[in-house]
C-alpha cells in the first residue's frame, strides 16, 4: 500500500523528518558489519503508475561511506530509501533514476516500461527494514514505494567475488571512512587499451582537481579505476546503426537525443565496483563522439576523447555527485515538464522561488533585484536569473554562466561550488 509520509513538506523538510524519527542514537558498529550490502532492485511503469520488484542480494567489500551521518542530510533526490530497525531510521540516502527520468518523456505516456537500480547499504547485523520513497512530482512529498525485511542471514544473499577485473589505483590519499571514494569504469576499452584508459583516467582526475572547488579538496579523494574490458572499442550509437560489443552495453540515443549516453542497465556497471570503495562511480566511453549523462548517487559518464571530453566530464560529474541541476534551457532535451513550478526542485542550483529560503538567498546582497537581469554589469554576480532546468520561464538558476550551463564557462558558479563542498565534507567529516 503507497502511505504518504505524514508532516512531511518540501524536500529538505522530509529528510530531516526522517531523522527526527530517531529515538537512541545507535553507533555504526552496533549495527552494521564493515561491508556492504548491495540490493539489487527493477522499477517499472509509466508516467502515471510505479511499481518495486526485488531481483537480489549481494555482499559486497568495504563500506566506504559516511558511519556517523547514515541519515543524509541533503532532502536530494527523486526517490529516497531508508533502513529502520526497531521502527526507527538508522541510514537514508537520497538518488534519482534513469527510469524516473524515463517517465517524464512522452514515451512513457504511451508504454510500459522496467529498468534496473541498485542501491547501496552498510550491512546489517540484525534484521532491518528497506523501504523505498518517491517524490511526488505534484506535491513534493514522498510516498512510499516498496519495502522489504532484510535478514542479513538470508541464504538469498549473494557472497563471492561477481568479477576479476584488475583494480587501479589512480590516486590513494587515505582511510576510504573519511574520503570520497570516485571509482573509473573502463567501458569500449579492449585489453589492448588499458594503458589508455589508465592515461584517460589520470587525464580525467587532473581536469577535475583543475576546477574550484575540487582543486582545494584533492586530500579528499581517492581514486580507483575497474579495468573492465570490452571485446570492442566504442559504445553504440544506434541513430547511426553502430553497435558495439562492450561490457556495460552503453548507448547513445537515449530518450532520442543525440548526446545522451548512458548504462541502461545501472545494475551491471554497481557489479563491475564491487570489490573496490565506492562513494562515486563514473564511466569512461572510449570514444571522442560528443555526449554523456550524470544521474545523482546512480552514476555519470562521458566520452574519452574529443572536443570538450574534460568539460563534459566536470559537469556530468557534478549531476551524479552533487545532485547539481542543469541550468539551461535549449530544446536538447526529451523531457515533458521536468520540473513543477508550484514546488521547489530538490536540485540545490535550480529555484522556482516557492521556497527559496531553503537555496542560495542566504548568499546574495540585500539590494539584489529578483528577478536579476542578464547584463554585462552582472556577469560575474550572483543573483537569481530567469531560465534553467529546462525552461526558459519559471525556474531560476544562481550565475548568468556556470559549469552547469555551458561547457565554455570559467567554473562552477558560487552556489554549485557550495553544494559540491557540503558533499564532500559529508563524505569526510
Amino acid at each position: 500500500m503507497k502511505k504518504v509520509l505524514a508532516c512531511i513538506g518540501v524536500a529538505l523538510a522530509s529528510l530531516l523528518t526522517l531523522g527526527q524519527l530517531q529515538a537512541k542514537e545507535y553507533t555504526y558498529d552496533e549495527l552494521f558489519t564493515p561491508d556492504r550490502l548491495r540490493i539489487d532492485l527493477i522499477f517499472g511503469g509509466n508516467d502515471r503508475a510505479e511499481y518495486v520488484y526485488l531481483s537480489g542480494y549481494h555482499h559486497e567489500t568495504t563500506w566506504s561511506g559516511p558511519k556517523k551521518k547514515l541519515v543524509e542530510p541533503f532532502g536530494y533526490g527523486d526517490y529516497v530509501y531508508e533502513l529502520r530497525y526497531q521502527d526507527e531510521v538508522v541510514f537514508s540516502k537520497g538518488f534519482n533514476s534513469l527510469f524516473r527520468e524515463w517517465t517524464t518523456t512522452t514515451e512513457a505516456q504511451a508504454m510500459d516500461k522496467a529498468m534496473t537500480t541498485s542501491l547501496w547499504v552498510p550491512f546489517p547485523k540484525e534484521k532491518m527494514e528497506l523501504l523505498v520513497y518517491r517524490r511526488s512530482s505534484e506535491t513534493g512529498l514522498l510516498v512510499q514505494l516498496y519495502e522489504t525485511t532484510i535478514d542479513p542471514q538470508s541464504k538469498i544473499i549473494r557472497h563471492g567475488r561477481q568479477n576479476d577485473w584488475n583494480v587501479y589505483t589512480v590516486q590513494e590519499m587515505g582511510d576510504p571512512e573519511n574520503h570520497v571514494d570516485l571509482v573509473f569504469v573502463a567501458e569500449g576499452y579492449t585489453a589492448e587499451e588499458m594503458d589508455k584508459f589508465r592515461a584517460d583516467c589520470h587525464r580525467f582526475a587532473e581536469n577535475l582537481f583543475a576546477m574550484d572547488p575540487y582543486s582545494q579538496h584533492r586530500q579528499d579523494f581517492n581514486i580507483w579505476a575497474v579495468e573492465s574490458i570490452s571485446e570492442e572499442t566504442g559504445t553504440d550509437l544506434p541513430h547511426k546503426d553502430i553497435w558495439k560489443q562492450t561490457v556495460l552495453n552503453t548507448h547513445f540515443y537515449t530518450f532520442y537525443s543525440d548526446r545522451y549516453l548512458t548504462v541502461p542497465d545501472q545494475t551491471l556497471a554497481a557489479s563491475l565496483v564491487s570489490n573496490t570503495p565506492c562513494d562515486a562511480l563514473y564511466v569512461i566511453v572510449n570514444t571522442d563522439v560528443y555526449g554523456g549523462g550524470g544521474i545523482y548517487n546512480y552514476y555519470g559518464l562521458s566520452m574519452s576523447d574529443g572536443k570538450y571530453n574534460a568539460e563534459v566530464f566536470v559537469h556530468e560529474f557534478g549531476h551524479s555527485f552533487a545532485n547539481l541541476g542543469d541550468e539551461y534551457y535549449d530544446n536538447s532535451t526529451s523531457y515533458d515538464e521536468f520540473f513543477n513550478l508550484s514546488i521547489e526542485p530538490h536540485v540545490p542550483n535550480v529555484t522556482s522561488l516557492v521556497n527559496f529560503e531553503s537555496k542560495w538567498k542566504d548568499m546574495l546582497p540585500e539590494d539584489c533585484p529578483i528577478p536579476t537581469p542578464e547584463t554585462e554589469e552582472n556577469k560575474n554576480k550572483l543573483g537569481v536569473y530567469e531560465g534553467g532546468g529546462y525552461m526558459a520561464r519559471g525556474l531560476y538558476r544562481p550565475w548568468i554562466n556556470c559549469r552547469m550551463k555551458t561547457n565554455y564557462a570559467e567554473q562552477y558558479c558560487p552556489v554549485c561550488q557550495r553544494a559540491i563542498v557540503r558533499m564532500i565534507e559529508h563524505y569526510t567529516r
